[in-house]
C-alpha cells in the first residue's frame, strides 16, 4: 500500500491521471447534495473548481521539478530564490475579478453565471499549464474540463428531474393571494420549506411575486405540482429554476 502511494505521489502519467479524476469525482461528490437541492453551485461548479486547483498545485510542482532538472542553469543565473509559481498565482487571482463579473443575481432571486465563473477560473489554471509547457496535464484538464460543461448537463438534468426539492417562482394578482397559494401547494403533499416576497413591483413584473422552496413527497413530478399552482385564477405567472 505504502509502495503504491509513493508511486502515486510521483509527478508521472499515471499519477496526473489518477490526480485529476479523483479531483473531479471528489468536487462532483460534494456538489451533488447542492445540485439536488437546485442550489446555484451544482455539482458542474464544484468539479471545475476541484479541477481547477488540481492542476494549479500539480503545476507548482511541476514548476519545482523543472527549476531543479531542466531549468537549474537558467535558474541559477537569474538567482536562486526565484519562485516561477508567483506568475501563476497573479493570475489565478486576477481571473477572478472576471469571474465574479459573470455572477448575477436576477429579479427572482435566482443566482445565474457561477458555473461560467468556475470555468474561467479553470481555464486560466490550463492556460498557466500550457505557458509552462506543462502538455500531460494540459490534455487531462481540457477532457475532464469539457466533461464536465458539455456531457455532464445532461446527466444532471437527468438527476434532478425529480428531485425532492424544488424553488418555484410566482406572480399573483395580491398579497392576499399567498394563503391560497400555499394551501393548494400542501393539497399537493409538498412542504413548503422558505418563501421569499417581493413585495414591491420592480422589472416587468406588474403583480407581487414570491419564490417558494418546496420540498416534494413520494418522488412527485414536478410539472404536476407547477399545473396545480397554475390552475388557480389568482395566479399570473409561474417557472421553476
Amino acid at each position: 500500500m505504502d509502495d503504491i502511494l509513493s508511486y502515486l505521489r510521483q509527478l508521472n502519467i499515471v499519477s496526473l491521471l489518477f490526480r485529476m479524476v479523483l479531483a473531479m469525482i471528489a468536487g462532483g461528490v460534494l456538489g451533488l447534495e447542492r445540485m439536488h437541492k437546485r442550489r446555484p453551485a451544482g455539482s458542474r461548479t464544484y468539479m471545475l473548481v476541484s479541477v481547477g486547483a488540481a492542476l494549479a498545485m500539480l503545476l507548482g510542482q511541476y514548476e519545482l521539478a523543472m527549476v531543479n532538472g531542466p531549468w537549474a542553469e537558467v535558474a541559477e543565473q537569474i538567482g536562486q530564490r526565484i519562485d516561477v509559481s508567483r506568475f501563476g498565482a497573479q493570475v489565478i487571482n486576477g481571473i477572478g475579478f472576471i469571474g465574479a463579473g459573470t455572477i448575477l443575481v436576477t429579479g427572482r432571486q435566482q443566482v445565474k453565471g457561477l458555473t461560467t465563473s468556475a470555468g474561467l477560473w479553470a481555464s486560466a489554471c490550463m492556460g498557466l499549464a500550457i505557458g509552462a509547457g506543462f502538455y500531460e496535464c494540459v490534455l487531462l484538464g481540457v477532457l475532464l474540463i469539457f466533461l464536465a460543461m458539455r456531457v455532464l448537463p445532461m446527466v444532471e438534468e437527468m438527476l434532478v428531474e425529480r428531485a425532492p426539492i424544488i424553488n418555484v417562482y410566482v406572480e399573483f394578482e395580491s398579497l392576499d393571494n399567498l394563503g391560497t397559494i400555499i394551501s393548494r401547494i400542501k393539497q399537493q403533499h409538498a412542504q413548503v420549506l422558505d418563501v421569499d416576497i417581493e413585495h414591491e413591483r420592480t422589472g416587468r413584473a406588474q403583480n407581487p411575486s414570491a419564490v417558494f422552496c418546496l420540498r416534494l413527497e413520494n418522488r412527485l413530478p414536478h410539472t404536476r405540482i407547477l399545473i396545480a399552482i397554475a390552475g388557480l385564477d389568482c395566479v399570473c405567472a409561474i417557472e421553476e429554476f
